[in-house]
Order: structure tokens, then sequence, then C-alpha cells
């Protein structure tokens, strides 16, 4: 274990394997020494669909059941709530923040509040089952992506704020690939951050949320099933179906929106030890390790600079979740209890009809009501300075190429200048050697 008091960095594996095993629903051990930290156990989580919550709850959508689990992190064996959901789910994310709960359910996108418990919006965009959904580092927008081949982003405050007969808007809809969506993630920075997706058509594509610009595509000789950048995004890590994870450098020269993966030629951006599909991929903080888990029951983790294996850890089924994080205090410290208690989490659409009913419990946030009907809006006035803001900045990054179209041409009437100078001096050389000839 760390030193008292120092960070800790743990592993959340989860693999599809029998409730009643040894193993349980997730294990936690420690990335520097591999010494085991904790279990939770209850029942197996489905892939994509574990999440730690405000640093006071592990949150686990059951394989096979129309359920999620969620256990105190102090208390570790015991699962404290059961929600029931709709239906099956797919995939799960909890905001950063800790106020938001993200499920998808076939392919419908519910979103539920903590600390209300309340179901607060259900979105249906897409048309084929949900696969992946992540939130940003500032919780202000999250990501979807389904088997319909489709990624949408959504600003948070326009789902809150959208009436309940109204379907909001997505902030972009990216409809680049062509097949199912297998992962994707988010980097650093807010609305302003960029995200990775992968996808069974064999390429992993580079967003910017901000303008929803494609930045970059690769193509891979395999499906790519798991996707991940680094803090510093200088590399993104993808994961094949043949057990192959590859290397994309983000900074390489000449910068190319697409391009191939040589697996020949780059075969030393290659990790390779896996003997199925790569479902999972992780990064440590210092981004100096690379935590992989997969179909052939097991979780690697690698030294990124020399792509060597460091450990390997056997489960009892294939893993489906698997990831870095800082441990939490309350994981480490058998004593503590979360400040709050989650409430009895709603199946139904939350109404301002039932805003006061007795039955609703704890505390629901509205924004804006004090403002409707009356002028602009507080998101109205946000997405107006948010676009004055860009325009800003597009007008600064042209300054440059501006400038450098005035300089081109101030050279090019010089140079016409000189020109009609050297036609005159010719002319004049010429009218006085013909008459020195005469």
């Amino acid at each position: 274990m760390a030193a008292a008091g120092g960070p800790v960095e743990v592993a959340l594996v989860s693999a599809a394997e029998a409730a009643s095993s040894s193993g349980g629903g997730c294990s936690v051990w420690e990335v520097g020494s591999g010494a085991s930290v904790a279990g939770y156990r209850g029942f197996s989580c489905a892939a994509r669909g574990m999440a730690l919550l405000g640093g006071e709850h592990l949150l686990g959508a059951q394989l096979g059941k129309a359920c999620v689990g969620a256990w105190e992190l102090q208390r570790k064996d015991q699962l404290q709530q059961k929600i029931i959901c709709p239906g099956l789910v797919s995939c799960l994310a909890a905001a950063p923040n800790g106020l938001y709960i993200l499920a998808g359910i076939a392919e419908s996108i519910y979103l539920w509040e903590v600390s209300s418990g309340n179901l607060l919006a259900i979105l249906n965009r897409h048309y084929q089952d949900l696969s992946c959904v992540a939130f940003t580092d500032d919780s202000s927008h999250f990501l979807s992506g389904a088997k319909d081949s489709l990624v949408i982003v959504w600003n948070l405050y326009s789902v809150l704020q959208a009436e309940n007969a109204q379907s909001p808007e997505p902030r972009h809809v990216w409809s680049r690939h062509s097949l199912p969506i297998t992962d994707l993630c988010c980097g650093m920075g807010g609305p302003m951050a960029r995200a990775a997706t992968a996808s069974l058509d064999q390429t992993a594509k580079l967003w910017e949320i901000s303008s929803g610009d494609l930045l970059l595509s690769v193509v891979f000789d395999v499906g790519i099933l798991s996707v991940t950048l680094d803090l510093t995004e200088y590399h993104m890590f993808c994961g094949g179906m043949d057990g192959s994870i590859f290397q994309v450098d983000l900074c390489a020269w000449p910068v190319q929106r697409e391009r191939g993966f040589q697996t020949e030629r780059e075969s030393a951006k290659i990790f390779k030890g896996h003997r199925n599909q790569v479902t999972c991929l992780s990064v440590s903080t210092d981004g100096s390790l690379l935590l992989s888990g997969s179909h052939d029951e097991t979780v690697r983790l690698w030294d990124i600079q020399s792509k060597q294996c460091l450990r390997t850890v056997n489960y009892k089924g294939p893993v489906t979740n698997a990831f870095i994080t800082l441990a939490p205090a309350n994981m480490l410290n058998p004593e503590s209890k979360p400040r709050v208690p989650l409430p009895k989490f709603s199946r139904h659409l939350y109404t301002m009809e039932n805003a006061g009913s007795p039955a609703s419990e704890g505390m629901m946030l509205c924004l804006g009501m004090h403002q409707k009907g009356s002028g602009e809006s507080n998101l109205e006035k946000k997405e107006r300075l948010y676009s004055q803001m860009c325009a800003t900045r597009e007008k600064n990054l042209m300054g440059d190429q501006e400038q450098l179209k005035i300089q081109v041409t101030q050279l090019e009437e010089e140079v016409g200048t000189l020109r009609k100078i050297n036609k005159g001096l010719f002319d004049f050389s010429s009218r006085l050697i013909m008459k020195q000839g005469k």
C-alpha cells in the first residue's frame, strides 16, 4: 500500500462470472503493488456497466437483469440497494460531480438525479440499442454511442430545461462511423475537450466537442472494441478484436486527418499478449501504465514506453469492466460513511405536476423556472455568450492568416514595382546603346 495520507491508484475490475464464485462482482487492487484492496460482491456487472458515484458509492448494472446495484465503498461485501430499471441496462455512467446517473436501456437514455432519485429525462434519439455513455470531466455534457453507428453529444443543461412534452435537441450528431459504436471516452477540458470513439467499422476517430469537427480518423485491420486517451492526450490507445492494442500518436507530424495504421511498419506501437478481443482500456494518472481487460479472462498492466506486460491477473470469465482511478477515501477507511444516503430511484418520468406530491423525496433542482416566458433565459444567454467566445477565438486564430495575406500582397506589389523599374532600365539602356551605334 502507499504511504499513509498519499494518493493510492487502484484498478477496478469486473468479470462475467457467477456471483457465487470467489471473485465476486468487482475486485479492487492497487496498481503499484498488485495488493488486493477491496471486493464488492452480489452479482456480475454488464459491459460498460460500472461507475463510481461521488466517491462514496460503486454502481454496477447487473448482467442479464433489469437492475443496477449500489455498494457503499467502505462496506465492500454488502450490496446496499438495487435500483429497478425498466429494462436491461446496456451501459452506465455517473457524473463526475456526483449529481446525476445515466443508463442506456434499449435505444433510450435514462437520466436520474441522485439527490432526489427522480427520473428527469428519457432521451430517444438513437434507433438501436445503446452501447456506451460518458460524461465530460466537468459534467456539463454527455455523449452516447449506439449500435446505429451514431454518437450524440448532449448539453446537460439543455436536457434539464426542456419541457416534458418536448424532446431536447442534441448539440451534435456524429454519423461518420458506418457500423456499431463500441466505446467512447472524453478528454479533459469540459465543453472544450476532445472525444475519442471506436467502432466495428475498423476505425477510431477523434472529435472536438465544442465545434463538433472530426479531427482524426484512423483505419485499422480489425474492428476496434475499446478506446482511451492519456491525460496529456499525446496518445490514443485502441483495443482490437484480435487481442492487439494499438498506440496512435496524436502529435505526429505531418498532421493527417485520415490515415491508416500500418501494422507492419508500426509494430513497435502494438501491445501483444491478449488472446481474445480487448474490451477495456485505461491509462494511469502519470501516463506511464496501461490497463487492459479482455475476453481471454485476463487483465494486463503494461508499461507504455517499453510495451512490456508488468502484471497479468486471471479471472473466471470474460472481463467486462476495468479502469484505473485514485482510490476514494471512503474505500480505504472502513469507519467512513456516505454524507447522504441514496434515495429510492423512480422508474417513472418526473414532471412538475407531481413535484409537490407526498411520494416525492429529496430535493429537486429546477433551473430557470423564474424566467419562463420572460425574456432571455440563462441557457440562451450562455449559448449566446459561448457563440461570441467561439467567434472571437476563431478571429484570433484567423488573425495570423489575414496578416500573412496582407504581407504577401505587399510583397507582390513590391515585386511588380521592381519589375517596372527593371523594364525601364532595360529600355533606357537599349536606347542609349542604339544612339551610340548611330
